[in-house]
Parts: structure tokens; C-alpha cells; sequence
């Protein structure tokens, strides 16, 4: 493991290789400041820009059109911990021993409870850290899901923390009085995305201009309770009723049903005000003429929530299924990166990337070296932003062993090339894809491609040796259900 030691060493070994104290100062005033926005269950096909026709997302769209919009995007996993942890720290959830949403479903079937971590481990190393090491300021509002007191963000990096704790979802809800122990409503009836945005913004307004900055506004929105954004609601609810027709259409998946249209009025509008949000954080970034010096980065933990027992609140297609599954609707994220200087306005990538990234990405931005024995499963998309190199192809692995509400049972995939294979451990069952000819997963070449499958199912089962994944092991007490 990566000791706190290693990095301060590390930091310490980079700055004096610089240049004098003086030189430092220099540099450090130069180096970009970095915007990180995190939505939370934000669905591949939520917002205009990836093809939303219901939900409304101008300001995101905007950032969009000022940088690149990357297509195929991954969470490291389905769901949101996991994945949170990933971008942290460039590390697959595998390695961090967090692989399912804190503190996770304990129920079981076929199989028992995988456990895992019910928190972030102090001695990971964080980008927070790292970049605060350097010199930069940092400042985290929003949901953390990574550890109660001790594991916050004030323990990982961050010198500012505004309503992040252990909860996965908002404490007491998004409309004040609620029950957030880092964060005290200020008067009945606030809410809570735009109080995150007002302290985010008051900490541009006030910060330590003398130093560059990491603003990380993890929103609790989309993710459930699906609460009305009371100011747009009813623009949604009108907006359904002129433009749509019938009764909401629905798809079995497996032992679930997903939702297979946009159409929710309250969803809609807890994506409004992200978007508005959004805005208001570039305005005040353009205001105060940071603009030509500021990465901004906008990113989902997972697909948004389209399959359960009953229909989810929004829709993923043409992507199957959503939040919870390895299928390309749980795991594929809507990814915008602007980076002044290096990437141009408008472009569009179909490279696979995923979540862990971020971290060697931000590092290279910021004239750091990378330092790969951190973050050992990202590479710096830095090449590939400036449009001066393709990202070099490789495999992507996800390593999902849980039971979730979703109705997903556990399972595992990996994607080599433009292939994808699905092994679903409940049912003794894989599935294959060719993601170029069928980006919906809905012919399954398993039984057509044997070779293809058996390599593919081979090479997942070794990346999980050699990296001690934990296996889902037999329930004794399991009983098949009558057929």
C-alpha cells in the first residue's frame, strides 16, 4: 500500500528538482486551477448534448460546445462509491477494496455477501493530496460516500469540506430543515444543490489568490428520493403533456423492468438545477477572469437509474439497462472535459476512457509528474485532449460481485477492443457484444463467437487473480426457487 510518507516524499522530490523556493512560488501562480463537477446516478443520455429531446441542459451543453465531449466514458463501476473512490485516486475499486456503494446491499442469494471497505483508507492517496502538496488550494462540496468522521474529505486531501459525510444520499433530503451534519441549512425551505453552489462560488470570491485551486462540487442530485426542483417542475410537467403521448413503455431486464423513455418531470428538473448550477459556477469563473487558466472537468458516477422491480426515473437508451449493471446503461457516463489551450472548442472523442484517469490527467495538466504507483489504473488523457496523439488501446475490466436493488445479481466484464463480455455468476451464464456493430447490447454473440468467448472470459478471470479480486462464494443455505 501507498503510504501518506511516499507522497509527501514524492511532492518534496518534484518541487526541489524545480527550482528554488522563489521558483516554486512562480510556477505554482501558473499552474491551472481545476473545477471538477460530479453528478450523482446522471444518466449517458440525460443531458441535450448526448441527445436528451426532454431534458434541458444549456449551460452543460455549452461546456461542451467549449471543449470535448467524450462518448465513451466509463465509471470504474456501476454504482456510486466505488466509482468515487476510482476517480480519487486512479485506482480500479478492486484495489481500493471498495466495490460496491458503502454500505452496500448485505443481502443474499446464490451467493454471500462480498465484503468489502465501508470506507476510503487513509493511506490511499488522493489527487486532493497530491495537488495540495503542490501548492494548491482545495475545497470539496457535496456528497462524499466514502466514510463517516475520520474518512472525510479533510482527512483525504481536501481543506475544506461543505455537507460531504458518510450518506449516500441527502440527509433529511434536498429541501431544508434537513439532517446533513456538515452542512446547517441556513433558513426552511433552501435547497440544497443551490446552497452547494453558493458556497462553492463564495469560495472563488474568497479563496487564497496567491495559490491555484481544486474545486470539487460533488452534487446529490439525480440520486433518489426523486425530489421536484420546485423553480422548473412544472416547465417538465407542461412540456410532457404537449410533447408526449401514452403510457410510459417499459423493458423486462432479466428479473427487473427499465424505464424505456424520458418522461419523469421531477427527474427532469433535478437535472435543471445541475445545469443551472453549472452555469453559475463558470459565470462567476468567467467574472472573475479565470476562465483561460481553469480545467473543468463535468463526469457521472455511473449510469442513471432506468432498471428496478419497477421502472426507474429516467431512460438510458439506445444504452440497455443503467445504474447497478454491467451493462453499457450502468456503466457508460456523460464526460466533458474543457482544458483552455489544449483542447479545441466542439470536439468529440469516441475513445474509451474511464474514471480513473482523471488523477495521472489533472497531474500532467498541472506540469506534475505522474506518478504511476498512485494512480496504477489511469492514464493521462492529456494526448488525446490536444488532439496531438490517439490513447493507446487497452482493456477495461469491472468487477461487480454484489446483489443491488437494481435487481443485478453478481457478476463481472471486460471490454477488449470494440468486445465486451458479461459473466453473471447467479445464472452460470456469459453474454457477448460487439459494441461497434451494437452499442445497445442486444445481440448476443456468446453461442456464435465460442473462441472469442472463451478468450475474453479467460482473460477477465486472470485480471481478477492477479489483481485478489474477491470472489462471491456459494450460500450453503441457498435453495432454487420452484420452477
Amino acid at each position: 500500500m501507498i503510504t501518506r510518507t511516499y507522497l509527501f516524499l514524492a511532492v518534496i522530490v518534484a518541487a526541489t528538482t524545480l527550482a528554488p523556493q522563489a521558483a516554486n512560488a512562480a510556477e505554482e501562480s501558473k499552474r491551472p486551477n481545476f473545477v471538477f463537477f460530479l453528478v450523482d446516478d446522471l444518466g449517458w443520455a440525460d443531458l441535450s448534448c448526448f441527445g436528451s429531446t426532454y431534458h434541458e441542459s444549456p449551460n452543460i451543453d455549452a461546456l461542451a460546445a467549449s471543449g470535448m465531449q467524450f462518448n465513451q466514458a466509463y465509471a470504474a463501476c456501476p454504482v456510486c462509491s466505488p466509482t468515487r473512490a476510482s476517480i480519487l485516486t486512479g485506482r480500479h475499486p478492486v484495489r481500493v477494496d471498495i466495490t460496491d456503494w458503502i454500505p452496500g446491499n448485505r443481502g443474499i442469494g446464490k451467493f454471500l455477501t462480498v465484503q468489502d471497505r465501508d470506507n476510503l483508507a487513509l493511506d490511499e492517496v488522493t489527487i486532493a493530496e497530491v495537488l495540495k502538496g503542490a501548492g494548491y488550494q482545495t475545497f470539496f462540496a457535496g456528497k462524499w460516500h466514502l466514510g463517516d468522521e475520520g474518512h472525510y474529505p479533510t482527512d483525504q486531501g481536501f481543506d475544506f469540506n461543505i455537507g460531504g459525510n458518510h450518506a449516500g444520499s441527502p440527509p433529511g433530503g434536498y429541501y431544508a430543515p434537513w439532517k446533513n451534519p456538515t452542512l446547517e441549512a441556513k433558513e426552511d425551505g433552501e435547497y440544497l444543490t443551490e446552497r452547494l453552489t453558493h458556497e462553492s462560488i463564495h469560495f472563488l470570491e474568497t479563496r487564497d489568490q496567491a495559490k491555484p485551486f481544486f474545486l470539487y462540487l460533488s452534487y446529490y442530485n439525480v440520486h433518489s428520493p426523486i425530489t421536484p426542483y420546485k423553480k422548473r417542475v412544472e416547465h417538465f410537467r407542461e412540456k410532457a403533456e404537449a410533447t408526449i403521448e401514452g403510457k410510459t413503455p417499459t423493458i423486462v431486464e432479466h428479473h427487473g423492468v427499465s424505464r424505456a423513455r424520458q418522461d419523469d418531470p421531477a427527474y427532469a428538473s433535478m437535472i435543471a438545477a445541475v445545469d443551472q448550477s453549472v452555469g453559475d459556477v463558470l459565470a462567476k469563473i468567467d467574472e472573475l477572469k479565470l476562465q483561460d487558466n481553469t480545467v473543468v472537468c463535468f463526469f457521472s458516477d455511473n449510469g442513471g437509474l432506468c432498471t428496478l422491480r419497477r421502472p426507474g426515473p429516467t431512460s438510458n437508451l439506445p444504452l440497455r439497462s443503467g445504474k447497478g449493471w454491467l451493462y453499457e446503461g450502468g456503466v457508460r457516463s456523460p464526460m466533458i472535459v474543457r482544458a483552455p489551450g489544449i483542447t479545441k472548442p466542439g470536439t468529440v472523442s469516441e475513445a474509451a476512457v474511464v474514471s480513473t484517469d482523471f488523477f495521472p490527467t489533472m497531474l500532467e495538466l498541472a506540469g506534475l509528474p505522474l506518478q504511476p504507483k498512485l494512480h496504477a489504473d489511469g492514464q493521462s488523457l492529456v494526448s488525446l485532449l490536444s488532439g496531438e496523439g490517439e490513447q493507446a488501446e487497452r482493456t477495461l475490466y469491472w468487477h461487480y460481485p454484489h446483489y443491488h436493488g437494481s435487481t443485478w445479481t453478481p457478476g463481472a466484464s471486460i471490454r477488449d477492443g470494440d468486445w465486451k463480455l458479461i459473466e453473471f455468476y447467479e445464472y452460470d451464464e456469459v453474454e457477448l457484444y460487439n459494441l461497434a456493430d451494437d452499442p445497445g447490447e442486444q445481440n448476443d454473440l456468446s453461442q456464435s463467437q465460442p473462441e472469442k468467448t472463451s478468450q475474453l472470459r479467460e482473460k477477465l478471470h486472470a485480471w481478477q487473480k492477479e489483481m485478489n479480486a474477491k470472489m462471491p462464494q456459494p450460500n450453503p443455505e441457498y435453495k432454487p426457487a420452484a420452477k
